[in-house]
């Protein structure tokens, strides 16, 4: 590639990662100004306390999104790929083989992704709220209409999902540039009537504001974290558009833009107290500001479209992982397999969404449980990088300590200061994660036991296929694949065949599907051809978490070696297991209750594999766990 093919390509991701990573970081400025000064946090309005409470929010951008996120984290890549599951996976991997430090490390990871759905509910929901209520400043008539607003944006969003994301991504970045440049052009106007507030670059002003405030500082640092929001975008966003872009958008004008809006607002507080209501929209002349409730909008609408195809990401990469059922996952774009439309996800989160909107009323309600998702899923981040950090990258524990510690300490100060919100809607996000953690590793174990109770209860493979030969049984034409979970027990659709049908298919795969801890499996390592005995062949094909599973295109690959597979005379039989419950120590009754319902609920093997509908026999067994 030429240095100029190099610049435009480096110009146009920056360009992308600034539509899709920073949307949600970019609009707090909406809403964490106002919420730092209300009457819960206990904060006093006055310059000295302005300054103090803009200098925390530039030096946790400064050390919380620049130095944890763009300068370290963004290093830990797992083969390009990052996001809390590929990090989990790194972390993992990084543990070796001890047993007991995988599932404390795996937990840790799964329980960070649950609370990422959290997020997902609420960025769209403060988001899109606190930019409409914008109109309140424009004239308090409109006040009543608030909602029901909100309310027709986000259902519009969620109904445009399933036409993908591809065209309105491509007005992503431009409107987000637009956005970063009116919070920077009206930030210094603010700042050039009040330039007192520039001494909230002084780190010392936030030291001296977390000191005076004693126990109050928890209640002040639980509404400026709202400020961080959005900083794992960085980091999960990471395969998209890679390492440089992201960093290069977040130092040459998101981190300035964000900078110099909050200090504006805060000069704009010093001049005019009475601004606290809406300081934000405040900054705008009356003649602008209904544009800019528009731009806010169109910013809010872009940083919950980052939260909605996340939430998507996420549930495909815990679905390949084991950790949640199948469910249907349309593509909508023949180029980019990252644009998914997912609609069960789409729709329960709208509902989540309209839920919480219509639950909590304003964005100020919403604020106390916006936080605590964001820092718990940030601390978790910070421990896997600590063991990936020491294990992984080799390096002496005194220089893991030091690389983490301070990251460390300000995430457990947050954590801290929003937990003390719990009762002001701070549970939501909780129990939220906690009900999907629940689901997630309920599935996993589930999963283990089925696959241990097909092991004990069906017979050995080879023995069985090498007494097939000698039995003499009446043989048909074409191909037959019998997907299974455990390749070295006879599948039960086989059994099924034979003892119904009483015929054996001339050449027959016992094909296994694993899905690895890793994002990528490259076409060269994507298939594994083993001979067995005669006209029996085993395949086992590799995904990453990333990757779309596609079967036939994998048994494509099998001809390179030593196995042509005429996919045109090919039948794919599936075992559907029918999940009993049982009585005994390896699950909770409820649990393996809340497992054969999840099972009976799961969405197609066919469709997920995209195997043709046309192709396959599936035919259903009981299984006991």
């Amino acid at each position: 590639m030429s240095k100029t093919d190099a610049r435009e390509s480096l110009a146009a991701l920056t360009l992308g990662a600034l539509g899709v990573v920073y949307g949600d970081i970019g609009t707090s400025p909406l809403y964490t100004m106002k919420e730092v000064f209300s009457p819960a946090t206990g904060v006093a309005l006055d310059a000295a306390h302005l300054t103090g409470v803009v200098s925390v929010i530039f030096w946790g951008l400064m050390v919380v999104v620049t130095l944890k996120y763009v300068l370290l984290i963004l290093r830990a890549d797992n083969r390009g790929e990052g996001g809390i599951m590929a990090l989990t996976a790194l972390a993992v991997e990084a543990a070796g083989s001890t047993r007991q430090k995988r599932l404390v490390l795996l937990l840790l990871g799964v329980f960070g992704a649950a609370l990422f759905y959290g997020d997902s509910v609420i960025t769209p929901a403060i988001s899109v709220l606190s930019a409409v209520e914008g109109l309140e400043v424009v004239t308090p008539t409109l006040k009543p209409y608030v909602l029901p607003i909100c309310a027709g944006v986000l259902f519009g969003l969620f109904a445009l999902q399933r036409y993908g994301t591809g065209v309105v991504g491509k007005l992503f970045g431009p409107i987000i540039v637009l956005w970063f440049a009116v919070l920077a052009v009206f930030g210094v106007i603010e700042i050039v009537q009040q330039p007192a507030i520039l001494q909230a670059l002084n780190p010392l002003a936030a030291v001296h504001f977390l000191a005076d405030q004693g126990w109050h500082v928890f209640a002040g640092m639980g509404a400026i974290v709202l400020a961080l929001t959005g900083a794992e975008a960085l980091y999960a966003d990471m395969g998209h558009f890679g390492k440089g872009p992201i960093q290069l958008a977040w130092l040459s004008l998101v981190l300035p833009s964000l900078a110099i809006n909050y200090l504006g607002q805060g000069a704009l507080l010093m001049r005019d107290p009475s601004a606290i209501d809406n300081p934000f929209f405040h900054l705008f002349p009356p003649s602008l500001l209904i544009p800019g409730v528009v731009l806010a909008t169109c910013a809010a609408v872009i940083a919950s479209q980052a939260a909605i195809s996340g939430a998507s990401s996420m549930t495909k990469q815990a679905i390949q992982l084991g950790l949640l059922p199948r469910m249907t996952v349309l593509y909508t774009s023949a180029k980019e397999a990252g644009q998914i439309y997912m609609p069960k996800v789409n729709w329960l989160l709208l509902s989540a969404v309209l839920l919480v909107v219509l639950g909590f009323g304003s964005s100020s309600a919403m604020a106390g449980a916006y936080g605590i998702a964001v820092t718990v899923t940030m601390l978790s981040t910070t421990l896997l990088t600590f063991f990936v950090v020491r294990e992984g990258w080799n390096y002496p524990l005194p220089v893991a300590i030091v690389a983490t510690s301070l990251f460390l300490a300000v995430d457990l100060l947050l954590v801290v200061s929003c937990a003390i919100k719990f009762f002001q809607g701070g549970w939501f996000p909780l129990v939220l994660g906690v009900g999907i953690f629940i689901v997630m590793t309920t599935w996993r174990r589930g999963r283990e036991l089925l696959i241990e109770s097909i092991r004990r209860d069906d017979p050995e493979l080879a023995p069985f296929i090498a007494g097939l030969s000698v039995a003499g049984v009446h043989r048909v034409s074409r191909t037959a694949v019998y997907a299974v979970a455990n390749a070295n027990t006879v599948p039960q659709a086989l059994m099924h065949n034979l003892k119904h049908n009483q015929v054996l298919h001339e050449r027959n795969v016992i094909l296994t599907v694993v899905f690895h801890e890793i994002p990528w499996i490259p076409f060269e390592q994507r298939v594994q051809v083993t001979p067995l005995a005669s006209s029996f062949w085993r395949v086992q094909v590799n995904y990453g978490f990333k990757n779309t599973p596609d079967i036939p295109q994998a048994l494509e690959l099998c001809a390179a070696k030593g196995l042509a597979i005429n996919l045109f005379e090919t039948t794919y039989f599936l075992s559907r297991e029918i999940i009993v419950p049982t009585k005994g120590a390896a699950m909770a009754q409820w649990r393996e209750s809340l497992f054969a319902l999840m099972s009976r609920n799961s969405g197609s093997v066919s469709g997920f594999f995209r195997l043709p509908n046309n192709c396959v026999i599936e035919l259903g067994t009981r299984v006991q766990i």
